[in-house]
């Protein structure tokens, strides 16, 4: 694992320096150069990269009778590394849209001297290289407009995510009334699941050569819910992780986020308890959130997300020992559960 992740982060500063040559050559001030270079290593390399890195992963199982090439290999963490990219470009605006204090344990980008809505612009530009990166590397190869139409249907997907997400849950404007599970549910699947889980796997399978479209449809069966497992971690870590092993400061409560947590506890509140949510959550003031996290707490909704994982641990696994597509392996899930499964981070 430590050797594929050296080779993984071995690509970076390569596939940087093309971005940055393009720039040279498009005679773009040394200023501005400058700062482009800064965003990209202050808001593309960090995090877990699990994302980025489970695309070659994926890709030596797919093809594990057949040795890599070492230009599979540099183009499968090439396109890893551009889910990185669009993973940065969707924190970047995110964190401005929630006016969140840090991310990846530092200040978001748009909270750095200067910054400030310029991040806006970064965002772009960090979205825009995926592209560049697509084009002077798989514009040759038979999945190339494949590989185009993931990238803009996923980010269509997880911005429709965040749309009804943001107008759900407006900071300025609570109203827990507008919560449901069910609408929960489709922000999660679209906000997280397909970039997170789907994308890396099936630019993989378009390397491989899979052209069938039911291998697609059983990976997407198994993968979305592998996403929002994910994602109801993160809920629950947002509220109850360590912020020094998570690298944030949890502020679902304060950003009047709709939760998986706050629509267990609307589900099963008393009218006191309901009350008390109407009145304290999506407020700022510490006081507030330690009210919110009391009622959590009377609630019961730690134990309900223990609950929830083991049973969602046992529906995905099911799930994966159905997979007899042959152009599929069960390996290729189990690895992503292995990775998430009681994750603290």
């Amino acid at each position: 694992m430590a050797d594929t992740r050296k080779e993984f982060m071995d690509v970076y500063p390569v596939v940087t320096e093309e971005l940055l040559a393009h720039l040279r050559s498009l005679s773009i001030p040394q200023n501005a150069m400058d700062w482009f270079k800064r965003s990209m290593d202050y808001n593309v390399p960090g995090g877990k990269l699990n994302r980025g890195l489970t695309v070659a992963a994926t890709l030596r199982i797919l093809k594990r009778d057949t040795p890599l090439s070492e230009d599979e290999i540099f183009k499968a963490n090439l396109l890893g590394w551009c889910v990185e990219w669009l993973q940065a470009f969707f924190l970047v605006s995110d964190d401005i849209m929630d006016n969140s204090l840090t991310r990846r344990g530092q200040p978001c980008w748009y909270r750095q001297k200067e910054v400030g809505l310029v991040a806006i612009n970064d965002a772009f530009i960090l979205e825009s290289a995926i592209y560049f990166f697509l084009k002077k590397h798989f514009k040759k190869h038979d999945y190339y407009v494949d590989l185009i139409e993931l990238f803009h249907e996923t980010t269509y997907q997880t911005e429709l995510g965040q749309l009804l997400d943001l107008i759900t849950a407006p900071e300025d404007s609570v109203d827990l009334s507008k919560f449901s599970i069910e609408k929960h549910a489709f922000i999660v699947k679209y906000k997280t699941a397909y970039y997170s889980f789907y994308l890396p796997v099936a630019l993989a399978m378009h390397m491989a050569g899979v052209k069938d479209e039911a291998a697609f449809k059983q990976a997407e069966k198994i993968l979305l819910p592998l996403g929002e497992y994910f994602q109801i971690q993160d809920d629950y870590l947002d509220c109850y992780g360590d912020p020094e092993t998570i690298g944030k400061i949890g502020t679902d409560i304060e950003d009047n986020k709709c939760s998986w947590l706050i629509n267990q506890a609307l589900h099963k509140a008393t009218p006191e308890q309901r009350k008390t949510l109407d009145e304290n959550y999506g407020r700022r003031e510490p006081a507030n959130v330690r009210t919110v996290k009391n009622v959590f707490n009377e609630i019961g909704v730690e134990g309900l997300f223990k609950t929830y994982e083991e049973d969602s641990y046992s529906r995905i696994n099911a799930l994966i020992a159905e997979v007899d597509h042959p152009l599929l392996s069960q390996d290729v899930f189990h690895t992503f559960m292995k990775r998430i499964y009681k994750r603290t981070k």
